[in-house]
């Protein structure tokens, strides 16, 4: 004797793919190392063919080290031409772009009264400029294969966060952009979310300007300010941006999902 089986309901969430992301292209700014190396490994193993950009060309080319479907390409993302050349070498090599992943960051704290000029113009223009005319440039591609943006930006900045004015201005005007786009660019099929990480082990503060002796200070203040009690690691942020990035995910868009231990919960 035989059962019919069930119909699905419209509740029924769609099957996960083990590879979701074979044959889709993902672009990872800032790829070298930490969040961005994380990042476009945990794409790559998912089967995506992914882009890394950055300015060191060395440290991309060990991100795609034993990884064939990583590719590298070297620009320096506050200079105006880089948008176009960086859209046009996934065009080249991959066909198109199905994921942006906006992580490149520059971080040169200084208090109020001592901020250089070319230092302030030159974050302003990698965290915050940067995101905008690459996600601009890339507009056409994202339609075509209606992709996603995703925007790294940072916890907490709601706040005031001493010495890092022009840093924190720029990642809450990301946000910003990112809510924005989310509503601008629901039209065309084309999904925003962001991901604010608290403080994860990378080598932003020594490229900073930060010795050993000051990096483990700051990473023990920051661990006593996260209610888990640690500060995360980089592939603990990478994993969002691929769920945020997956097609069971496609009712997803204007979020910016904070990844920090429970630090942006405490008052």
């Amino acid at each position: 004797m035989t059962h019919a089986q069930p119909e699905p309901s419209a509740q029924t969430p769609p099957e996960r793919a083990e590879y979701a992301f074979e044959g889709r292209t993902v672009v990872v700014t800032g790829g070298g190392s930490g969040i961005g190396r994380a990042t476009a490994h945990a794409f790559a193993d998912e089967g995506a063919r992914v882009l890394v950009v950055g300015r060191r060309t060395e440290a991309l080319a060990e991100t795609a080290r034993h990884r064939p479907n990583i590719r590298c390409y070297g620009a320096d993302l506050s200079e105006p031409d880089a948008p176009a050349a960086v859209v046009a070498e996934a065009v080249r090599e991959f066909g198109g772009i199905d994921v942006l992943v906006n992580n490149a960051a520059r971080l040169r704290p200084e208090p109020l009264g001592r901020i250089d000029d070319l230092d302030a113009r030159t974050e302003l223009r990698v965290n915050l400029l940067a995101p905008l005319f690459l996600t601009q440039e890339a507009l056409p591609r994202l339609e075509a294969a209606k992709g996603t943006v995703v925007n790294v930006s940072t916890a907490g900045i709601g706040r005031g966060w001493a010495g890092h004015s022009v840093y924190g201005a720029a990642k809450t005007a990301l946000d910003f952009l990112t809510r924005t786009w989310a509503v601008e660019l629901a039209p065309r099929g084309i999904r925003v979310v962001g991901i604010a990480p608290g403080p994860v082990d990378t080598p932003l503060a020594e490229r900073a300007g930060l010795g050993p002796d000051e990096v483990a200070r700051l990473r023990a203040r920051q661990s006593a300010r996260v209610p888990l009690g640690r500060v995360g690691q980089p592939e603990e942020v990478a994993r969002w941006a691929v769920e945020l990035a997956r097609p069971e995910a496609a009712f997803t868009t204007g979020l910016v999902l904070p990844v920090d231990g429970g630090a942006s919960a405490v008052f």
